[in-house]
């Protein structure tokens, strides 16, 4: 029955007003018994008054049908949704009120859906990345235990590197949960541009020289690069992850180039790398979590993290960041952050 009762027509749906809706209801119906009444079908006066009242009923019914039928699947996809069940969707044709709710309610479930799919793929993620350094710990230490490997300075580099992996992982996800509750307040200060990019340039060769990486860093910065208005630890944070990606991804020997350009009320910071690029289907994803893309080195424990962090970090600042094609003569991936300088 209420399968066959959403196939009927809706009439009243053009009408932008639950109001006017109702108006028309009660003129219509009232209308209908009258004239059922007034002009008599050949029955004596009770049936015809009951008759009217009948015609006036099943008139009423159906008007009424288009205006209350998008609140009864509304409770039956919330009370789907409280099952888990996502996939259900009102029927928003009407043009009132009722119809606008519909839409919002459409959306939210769309929303919802969405939201409970980031979540499923974030434990499926996280547990993935927790599961391969735990794992390779797991299987050093069994053979320490047993004698199949000896405790060399090797091994324990090995076990070092992973634990160290477990601690970005851990650190990073602390990051992202911080900045989705928005409880990571700002405190702006002004930052010299060429000494804050010469204080990240430095700290960034001290860890690629640790993890083995032969890159060399290079700066270049106008002479009056003047500030920007900035969270100091953010924005550190920010260019580490760039630098660190950037190095991961450089070959041997190859060279790692930050530059700075004020532009108007703005900076624009670019970072260079001389390795494969990011193709660009993939250059607008890259900046989600646990995406790495194709990328050769992506095999040397990057989390997948960095750059959802840095994007992040640079919209709190009221700025931007994204991959750029490179520039001529030259290969590797070209990041730009920009952001707004003192006014």
């Amino acid at each position: 029955m209420t399968a066959l009762m959403d196939l009927l027509p809706r009439p009243l749906d053009p009408v932008r007003s639950i109001k006017l809706k109702l108006g028309i209801l009660l003129v219509c119906s009232g209308a209908a018994g009258l004239a059922v009444f007034w002009q008599g079908i050949g029955w004596v006066p009770y049936l015809t008054s009951a008759t009217a009242i009948a015609v006036a009923l099943v008139t009423s019914q159906f008007l009424a049908h288009g205006m209350t039928s998008p609140l009864r699947e509304m409770t039956t996809a919330a009370r789907a949704m409280a099952r888990g069940d996502y996939t259900r969707r009102v029927r928003a044709t009407s043009q009132d009120e009722v119809g606008e709710l519909a839409h919002a309610f459409n959306q939210m479930a769309a929303d919802l859906a969405a939201a409970d799919q980031q979540r499923r793929e974030l434990i499926a993620n996280v547990s993935h990345e927790l599961r391969t350094p735990i794992t390779a710990l797991q299987g050093l230490l069994e053979n320490l235990v047993d004698g199949v490997a000896q405790p060399d300075a090797a091994a324990l580099r090995t076990a070092l590197a992973q634990s160290e992996r477990l601690g970005r992982l851990v650190t990073e996800l602390l990051d992202l949960s911080r900045l989705d509750a928005g409880v990571v307040p700002l405190e702006m200060v002004d930052i010299d541009i060429a000494k804050f990019l010469d204080a990240v340039v430095q700290e960034a060769a001290v860890t690629a020289t640790g993890a083995g990486r032969l890159v060399d860093f290079r700066v270049r910065v106008p002479a009056a690069a003047g500030s920007v208005r900035a969270d100091p630890d953010r924005l550190q944070q920010v260019f580490a992850n760039l630098l660190d990606n950037a190095a991961r991804h450089s070959p041997p020997g190859g060279t790692v180039l930050v530059t700075a350009r004020p532009i108007a009320d703005r900076c624009h910071f670019e970072v260079v790398d001389e390795g494969d690029g990011i193709p660009p289907d993939q250059r607008a994803s890259v900046f989600e979590r646990f995406t790495r893309g194709n990328r050769t080195g992506n095999r040397d424990g990057g989390t997948g993290l960095g750059l959802a962090i840095a994007r992040w970090a640079v919209e709190m600042h009221g700025g931007t960041i994204a991959v750029l094609d490179p520039e001529r003569q030259r290969s590797g991936c070209r990041i730009r952050v920009t952001i707004p300088t003192i006014s």
